[in-house]
This record gives structure tokens, sequence and C-alpha cells, in this order.
């Protein structure tokens, strides 16, 4: 497709630069004309790839089937296999988050703020793409899917690097996009999949900054520090998801059994799932025995503080380093806490700013909790999972990001847009 190596062979490190750049250009030209696409246009675009998927689902389907098959084979973790696997509910998904994202409106090209001056001009903003950005992610094929209909949308080109465990599965993704971008005369390079799974392409794509403007990183938290520390353009990101469900001793009960129980054994896999549960001291004689039968009938292991542990034997003893700790896996630290502050306390100290969510009917604690736990999300009486693009109505998420600037919690369509200062006159010359 290139000429610069052949597909899956070794290449050497100056054929991966020489690659790299070649994208880089082609990104950086084709990003000038999605840019000036109009909305009808990149919503033909987006639903002819959902077409694309359809027709080629059986060809995904198998692709599919080789990464997962190697993936056993080289040892993958459950937590990974489940993330990289893909079947028809998971087409049936992607497709849907391509017509979601055709809906939305189009954030490109709106003036917002338009205020007069006293000199007689008229100054305001406008909402315009950032670029191109690049994404590196892991095991989870539907990242791009994600990205590219986000990136699409919102007027940007982009150059996605998939992990080596899903490499089939990605091509054969990309094969729909650039099919679906081709039908209505959009050029293939807006959307760009990285051929080769050698490592240093990842050097070289967070490094050019004269072709890319932002990079997101999905994936683990070594990765994302690693792509941190490295990269010379900016980073759109979170580097793990230590989410917390507190139930509060006003809380419902049955509520706060479901809420705690979704939050955990929904999916294992996913940054959103708790990964700490706090209960109030008054109430956790009567529903963490519940919740713990519960738990253990799913094969989650119990984790706790001596209070936990004393209240139900069950529960192994947690170490200082359970309460910093991602799991993924069907692991769960719990610990009894005082009051609301002391649970507060407890997020301030180990949370990575994801989500925490807090179950109780006292509205004034409820806002008070909202108030001060500052977390990207922050959720009254709702399971830590709807921490989701896709739940919040932005179609898909190209990321969750904890960072206070530019962008925060998940990140959709707005987040993949900047803004320029405009400025209306008529002959003004400044005296």
């Amino acid at each position: 497709m290139h000429g610069l190596f052949v597909r899956n062979e070794e290449v050497t490190i100056m054929n991966v630069k020489e690659y790299m750049q070649q994208l880089g250009q082609q990104a950086r030209s084709a990003s000038r004309t999605i840019a000036a696409a109009n909305t009808g246009l990149k919503n033909a675009a987006l639903l002819a790839i959902a077409d694309a998927l359809n027709s080629n689902r059986e060809a995904l389907l198998a692709a599919n089937a080789q990464d997962m098959s190697k993936g056993q084979e080289n040892g993958l973790d459950d937590a990974l296999l489940d993330r990289l696997k893909v079947d028809h509910k998971g087409i049936d998904s992607m497709i849907e988050g391509l017509q979601q994202v055709a809906a939305l409106p189009d954030p490109c090209g709106e003036v917002s703020d338009m205020k007069y001056r006293p000199s007689g001009i008229q100054v305001g903003k406008m909402r315009v793409p950032l670029g191109v950005v690049g994404i590196i992610y892991e095991s989870r094929p539907n990242v791009t899917i994600d990205a590219a209909s986000l990136c699409l949308k919102s007027g940007n080109a982009t150059i996605l690097r998939g992990g080596k465990e899903a490499l089939h599965s990605n091509q054969a993704i990309a094969q729909s996009v650039q099919q679906g971008l081709e039908q209505v005369g959009l050029p293939a390079n807006v959307v760009q999949v990285v051929e080769t799974t050698d490592r240093e392409a990842v050097a070289e794509l967070i490094t050019m900054s004269e072709y890319i403007d932002v990079i997101v990183p999905r994936g683990g938290k070594g990765l994302i520090e690693r792509i941190s520390n490295d990269a010379k353009v900016s980073v759109i990101k979170h580097l793990d998801g230590i989410c917390h469900v507190y139930i509060d001793d006003q809380a419902d009960m049955d509520k706060a059994f479901n809420i705690a129980l979704n939050a955990k054994t929904h999916r294992y896999g996913v940054c959103n799932a708790m990964e700490t549960l706090l209960i109030a001291q008054s109430v956790a004689q009567t529903i963490l025995p519940r919740l713990a039968d519960a738990y253990i009938d799913k094969g989650v292991e119990l984790r706790g503080c001596e209070q936990s542990c004393a209240i139900d034997s069950r529960l192994v003893l947690a170490t200082a380093e359970d309460w910093a700790t991602e799991y993924l896996a069907p692991i769960l630290s719990i610990r009894v806490v005082a009051d609301m502050y002391e649970a507060i306390d407890h997020i301030a100290q180990y949370s990575s700013a994801h989500t925490e969510s807090i179950v109780t009917e006292n509205i004034t604690k409820a806002r008070q909790f909202m108030t001060l736990v500052d977390s990207s999300s922050v959720m009254v009486n709702a399971s830590t999972r709807f921490a989701d693009g896709f739940e919040y109505g932005l179609g898909a998420e190209i990321g969750i990001s904890t960072d206070k600037i530019h962008a925060r919690g998940p990140v959709g369509l707005e987040g993949l847009t900047s803004q320029k200062w405009v400025v209306f006159g008529d002959g003004h010359i400044r005296e």
C-alpha cells in the first residue's frame, strides 16, 4: 500500500521512520480536505462505513477469530481476551455508534460568544478541528471505529496504531472505513491504520509534532505513562481507573446492592469498573454480608479493611497497595468508613480521578459529594459503568481524560475540537 515495506515482515528502523513520516504527510494533507468537508458529506461517509461494516462482517469475524486464537496461544489473560473479542453484537454496536455519531450536531464552524466591542468590531469564537489526531491503543478493535467516526465527524484526520494482538481485526475494520470514505469521494488517508507492529512506529508517531496535533493513548497504565513521558505533542489521557462507590448510611439498600454489584461485575476489564467499595459504618453489618454473598457467587475475590474482615470472615485483609490498584479483574477492595467525609478523604487519597459514585437518599449529601469529589465523572445513585461516551450521548468516545485542561471525562466530538477567535469589522482600524 505504501511501498516502504511488506506487511507483517520485519522492517528496518529507517524504513519505519520513513513509513511513519509518509503517514504523517498524508494525514496532514487529508486533514485540510476533511476540515473543509460539510456536515452532509461527513455524515454520508459515516453511514457508508456502517454499511461496509455490515457487508463485511463475516470477514471481520474471521479476522478476529485469528487474533483470538493467537492471543490464547500467547497466553493473554481473560481481561485482555475480553477486550479483543468481536462478535455480531460487537459489530452491531460499532454500526450503531457510527449512526449515532452521524446524527449528532456537528461542532465544526459553530460561532459563539459574539460581542460588540467599544471599537465597533465584533469578537467571538469559532469551533475548529484539532487537525491530525494520533491514537495508540491495545486490545480493543472497536476503538478503530470509535476513533475513526469521531475524528471524521469533528473534521480531523487520524492515524491509528492498534496493538499487535488485534492486527488482523484492525486491518479488516480499516478496509471497511476506507471503503466508506472512498464511496463518498473523501480521501482514504483521512483515516490511516499503521500496518507495522514494530514498536518504533509508536516512538516515531508521538514525536512527529510537524504532522500530529494531539496523541490519545488507550491501554494499560504502563503504555500511557511511557507515551506521556516521551511524547513531543499534547496527550489526552487517563492513567488508570480506580473507581469508587460509596454506600451512605442514608442509602436505599436495594439500590445500593444493585449498583455495587453492577459496578464491579458487569465487566471486569474496563476502566469504569468499581475497584473499591466504601460502606458507611452504620449500615455495613446489613449490606456487606449480602453483597459478599453475591460477589463470591460470581467468583470475585474480596479484600477488606480490618473492620470489613471482622464483619465477614470470607474477606482477605487488604494491603495498603490494594487501595491504589486498578485490578481489571474479579477482585474488589472493601473499606468500612465512619461517614461520607471519611469516604471523600479516602477517594482524595487513592482515586485516579476517573469516576466515583455515592448511593444515598439524602439530596444534601449527594450535592456535597458532587462538589467535594474532584473526579472527571461524579455520580449519584448510579453505577460507575455509565462513565462512557456512548452512555453520555456522545455517540462514541475517543477516550477518557482525567486532566483538567482542554478535555475532561469521556472525550467526544467537542473534545476533538478547539476554538479560535474570530473578529468581524467593516473597515475598522485601531486608533
